[in-house]
């Protein structure tokens, strides 16, 4: 319930807070304040992708935990997407976790109430003993003697 709530009040806050700001800041200045943060937004979407697999890329190669910078260039995407929503307070949040010490807390936060757990086995891992399983296979004829190029399907004129 407390989701399905959330999903009730969050438009009509959003709503008030464009009534409100909209009529203190003017129409054009609430039209750049929007499409401003939206593109802040695609702006770090295109730019985080490929930065949060090179630092998760190395991190791993130097033997060291993940799960900080994983949890930070998530919250920084999260970021992007709330700037890209149209909305005060989507934007405000947005800029929020746009903060390193905002989202560092959050990581830590996040890090206390889950745990990780990792799965090991006693059996040794299973190795290919080199053994061919012989099968048979029909070669299915496509219709055309020659090779050459499908006629036409039917649908497009020529």
């Amino acid at each position: 319930m407390p989701v399905f709530a959330l999903f009730l009040i969050w438009p009509l806050v959003e709503i008030a807070l464009f009534v409100t700001l909209g009529s203190a800041l003017g129409l054009w200045l609430t039209l750049l304040v929007v499409l401003g943060t939206g593109a802040l937004g695609v702006a770090i979407l295109r730019g985080q992708g490929l930065q949060s697999a090179d630092r998760l890329r190395q991190r791993m190669a130097d033997l060291r935990n993940p799960l900080a910078v994983a949890g930070s260039d998530a919250l920084r995407m999260l970021a992007g997407v709330l700037l890209i929503l149209p909305g005060f307070l989507t934007d405000a949040l947005g800029l929020l976790l746009l903060v390193p010490l905002v989202r560092l807390l959050i990581v830590a936060w996040l890090a206390r109430r889950f745990s990780v757990a990792s799965m090991q086995s006693d059996q040794p891992a299973r190795r290919s003993d080199g053994i061919v399983i012989d099968g048979e296979f029909t070669e299915i004829d496509s219709g055309r003697a020659d090779g050459g190029p499908r006629p036409p399907s039917g649908w497009t004129r020529h």
